[in-house]
C-alpha cells in the first residue's frame, strides 16, 4: 500500500466485537473492487466489550487496518475525530461500524464525488431505525434547523465521503461540543447529497437511548446557536409589554371605583408565573456558561489510549 493512501474510511466502534471482521472484510472486497489504495482506521471507543482486541486480531491479518482505541468512552463523534486527525487519504468515508451504513454504496458516493463536490452525503431514504427513533429524530432536526436558522436533513447523519480540505477545516474547529454533521455543514464547501439504501443493523440494538438523544441535542443546540436566548429575551419583552398593559387597566379601575377587594389569586399567580420565568431565563444563562466555562479549560477533546502498529511506517 502507498504511503499515502487514495481512500481513508473512519468507523467509530462501541460494543461491535462480532461485527468487526465482517466490516472489514466488505470494506475491503469494495475498495479493492475500486482499483484504490486505502486504509480502514477503526476507532475504538472505550465499550465494555472485546472490540479492541478483535481489531488487533483482524489488523494482523488485514494491513490496511489502523486501530485507536480511546482510554475511556468519549462519545461516537469524538471517536470520529480521532478518526478524522489520523487519516492520510484524499477522500475520507466516515461511516458507522454497525453496517447501516453498506460499504458497498461508497463506489457511489466516490463517483458523485468526482462530478466536483468536495462532500457527498448520503441520504438515507428509507431509514431502518423504530418509528419513535425517526419521530424523535425529525423533531430533533426540525427544532435544531428552527435555532440555528440553517437547513437540516434527518435522513443525513455521518455517511459521506468527504475530500481531505473538508476534513482538515473540521479538524480545526478544537471545541469541546462535537456533532459531525453539523460541522460538515459549517465548514461548507460544494456539498450535495446521494441517495442510499439503510440496512436494518446486523447484530444487536443502538446504544443512544432517549435519555442520551436528548442530551446530545442539547449540546448540539447551544453549541450552534444562541437563539435560545435571544427568545427569552423577545418572550420578556412580550410579558412586559402584557404587565404594562395590566398596569394601565388597573389604574383606571381604581380611578373609576370598580376595585372591590383586590385579587389574591391573581397576586399568588403573578409571582409563581414571574419566578418561574427569572429562574429559567437564568438556568438559559447559567446553560451557556457552564459550556463556555468547559470550552475555556481547553482540555483534549478525546485521549488515545492504545494504537495498532502501523505496517506502512514499520522501520
Amino acid at each position: 500500500m502507498e504511503d499515502r493512501p487514495h481512500i481513508s474510511i473512519v468507523s467509530p466502534v462501541y460494543r461491535a466485537e462480532n461485527l468487526i471482521e465482517l466490516l472489514v472484510d466488505r470494506t475491503e472486497a469494495t475498495l479493492k473492487g475500486m482499483g484504490v489504495s486505502y486504509e480502514i482506521i477503526l476507532v475504538e471507543d472505550g465499550g465494555p466489550d472485546n472490540s479492541w482486541d478483535k481489531i488487533v486480531e483482524v489488523q494482523k491479518t488485514h494491513p490496511a487496518v489502523r486501530g485507536i482505541q480511546l482510554s475511556r468512552n468519549f462519545g461516537q463523534h469524538y471517536a470520529i475525530t480521532a478518526g478524522l486527525d489520523a487519516t492520510r487519504g484524499e477522500w475520507v468515508v466516515v461511516m458507522d461500524c454497525d453496517l447501516q451504513d453498506q460499504p458497498e454504496e461508497i463506489p457511489k458516493l466516490y463517483a458523485k464525488a468526482q462530478e466536483g463536490y468536495e462532500a457527498v452525503l448520503a441520504s438515507r431514504v428509507e431509514r431502518q431505525d423504530t418509528f419513535f427513533k425517526r419521530l424523535f429524530s425529525k423533531l430533533f432536526y426540525r427544532t435544531l434547523g428552527y435555532l440555528t436558522g440553517s437547513k437540516q436533513d434527518p435522513s443525513v447523519a455521518n455517511f459521506g465521503i468527504y475530500h481531505r480540505k473538508v476534513i482538515q477545516a473540521i479538524t480545526s474547529m478544537r471545541e469541546n461540543i462535537r456533532y459531525f454533521p453539523t460541522m460538515v455543514r459549517w465548514v461548507g464547501f460544494r456539498q450535495t447529497t446521494l441517495p442510499v439504501e439503510h440496512a436494518p443493523r446486523a447484530e444487536g440494538k443502538t446504544t443512544y437511548n432517549y435519555r442520551r438523544l436528548f442530551m446530545l441535542a442539547l449540546d448540539i443546540i447551544l453549541a450552534n446557536s444562541d437563539k435560545p436566548i435571544r427568545l427569552t429575551i423577545r418572550l420578556g419583552f412580550y410579558i412586559s409589554v402584557a404587565a404594562f398593559l395590566f398596569i394601565l387597566i388597573t389604574l383606571y379601575k381604581y380611578f373609576a371605583d370598580s376595585i372591590v377587594v383586590p385579587g389574591y389569586a391573581s397576586i399568588i399567580i403573578s409571582i409563581w408565573f414571574f419566578s418561574g420565568l427569572f429562574l429559567s431565563s437564568l438556568g438559559m444563562i447559567g446553560l451557556y456558561l457552564g459550556k463556555t466555562f468547559t470550552q475555556a479549560k481547553n482540555r483534549p477533546v478525546y485521549i488515545v489510549g492504545n494504537t495498532t502498529p502501523d505496517p506502512t511506517h514499520e522501520t
